[in-house]
C-alpha cells in the first residue's frame, strides 16, 4: 500500500503563551480532499501553513511525498511550493496588477516561460473558472465571487498537485459560495489534485469533502467522511455543526 501524499506527525505550534496545535497528527491520501473545520482561532490556518512551511513547528514534522520537509534547504522548499497552490481567505490579489499579471505572476517569478506562453496559460486557467475576456481588468472591477475565482485561477497555474484552501467562502453570498464549492469539485475531478481546504461553513465542507477532520482544544477531535459526521453523538462536533451557543464549546 502506497504512503500518505502528506504526513502530519505530531505537530505542536504555540504563539508566545499561546498554545494553538498540541500534537496534531494527520495522514491525507493523494487525490483526498479534506477538510479541517473548527471555531475561529482554532489552528486551522496555522495548520495548513505548516504544509508548506509558511510556519515551522515547534515540534513534530511534516512529511510530504516520504520527505521531511522541515529538513529541505531554502532551494528545495522553493521547488516544493511549487508543487501546492493556495487560495487565501481574501484572495490576496495585487491592486495594482491586471487578472492577467495577477494569475501568471508566480510563472512570472519563476522565470520558466516567456511572455507569450504565460498569457497561454493565464486564459487556459481562467477558462478553468469560468472567467474569459477579464484579463485586463482590475480587482477593484470585480464582484467577490469573480475575485476568488482570479485566485483560484493563479493558485492552479502552475499546475500543482495539491490545493490548499484557507476560508474558500468567506464573504461570499450563499448562491455564489455554492458556485465555488462547485468549482472546488469540479477542478478537483479535472486536474487530479490532492484538496485540503479549512472552513467553518458547514454547507461547504459537507459538499467538498471526502473526509472532515475536527479541531478542538489543539488538538483533532474528529476525523470521518461527511456522512459520519452528520450522525456523530459527539457532543463537541454536534454543537458545532449545529451552531448553538448551548454546549461543551464556549465562544
Amino acid at each position: 500500500m502506497a504512503a500518505p501524499l502528506i504526513q502530519i506527525e505530531d505537530i505542536h505550534k504555540s504563539f508566545d503563551s499561546l498554545r494553538v496545535l498540541e500534537g496534531v497528527s494527520l495522514n491525507i491520501e493523494r487525490g483526498e480532499s479534506i477538510v479541517v473545520i473548527g471555531q475561529s482561532g482554532c489552528g486551522k490556518s496555522v495548520l495548513i501553513k505548516h504544509l508548506i512551511r509558511l510556519l515551522e513547528p515547534d515540534s513534530g514534522r511534516v512529511i510530504f511525498d516520504g520527505e521531511d520537509i522541515g529538513e529541505y534547504d531554502f532551494m528545495t522548499l522553493s521547488k516544493l511550493r511549487l508543487r501546492f497552490g493556495m487560495l487565501f481567505q481574501s484572495a490576496a490579489l495585487f491592486d495594482s496588477m491586471t487578472v492577467e499579471e495577477n494569475v501568471g505572476l508566480g510563472l512570472t517569478e519563476t522565470k520558466r516561460y516567456k511572455p507569450g506562453k504565460i498569457r497561454e496559460i493565464v486564459n487556459e486557467k481562467l477558462e478553468l473558472v469560468g472567467l474569459t475576456g477579464v484579463n485586463h481588468k482590475r480587482p477593484a472591477e470585480l464582484s467577490g465571487g469573480m475575485r476568488k475565482r482570479v485566485g483560484l485561477a493563479r493558485a492552479i497555474a502552475n499546475s500543482p498537485e495539491v490545493l490548499l484552501y484557507d476560508e474558500p467562502t468567506t464573504g461570499l453570498d450563499p448562491i455564489t459560495a455554492d458556485m465555488i464549492n462547485k468549482l472546488i469539485v469540479d477542478l478537483r475531478e479535472k486536474l487530479e489534485v490532492t484538496s485540503v481546504a479549512v472552513t467553518h461553513d458547514m454547507k461547504s465542507a459537507f459538499e467538498i469533502a471526502d473526509r472532515i477532520v475536527m479541531l478542538y482544544g489543539g488538538k483533532i477531535e474528529f476525523d470521518g467522511t461527511p456522512d459520519e459526521v452528520r450522525g456523530t453523538t459527539n457532543p463537541v462536533v454536534r454543537q458545532f455543526i449545529s451552531g448553538s451557543a448551548s454546549g461543551p464549546i464556549q465562544a
